[in-house]
């Protein structure tokens, strides 16, 4: 039994054949896109995700969680946004953003989109507790 999930395109008429995108593809896509959004601080990983960043391998999709449904594309986003930031203005900008970007790169305009964003916010103003206790 395969549980890899693929997304298939509509065939286009030229007879080429058919074109599939996996998950992580559109994870990367809605990350890209979520970290271009201002007010992002940044895309909220696992541990695994943060090691792997300290060693420099790049992860686009951290953060991004993409499920396929029969409804369409579920798509939850763990985010830190940055300290004074409106949230729900942000929160909006990145589901119009990551919408835009997969109907430009993958074409499928008509799949339905479903958003879940975790959000935690960056205080980036308050200086470290090491330097309050000094």
């Amino acid at each position: 039994m395969e549980d890899h999930q693929l997304l298939e395109l509509d065939e286009q008429k030229s007879g080429l054949g058919k074109v599939e995108i996996s998950p992580e593809v559109i994870e990367v896509i809605a990350g890209i896109a979520t970290q271009e959004v201002e007010g992002v601080a940044a895309l909220r990983g696992n541990f695994a995700a943060d090691v792997a960043e300290r060693l420099g391998r790049k992860n686009h999709g951290k953060g991004v969680k993409v499920e396929l449904s029969e409804d369409g594309i579920v798509v939850d986003v763990s985010i830190i946004i940055a300290y004074g930031a409106a949230v729900p203005e942000v929160a909006n900008l990145i589901q119009l953003n990551i919408q835009q970007a997969l109907e430009t790169m993958t074409l499928f305009a008509s799949m339905k989109l479903m958003f879940t964003l975790l959000a935690f916010i960056l205080n980036l103003l308050r200086p470290p507790l090491r330097a309050i206790r000094n």
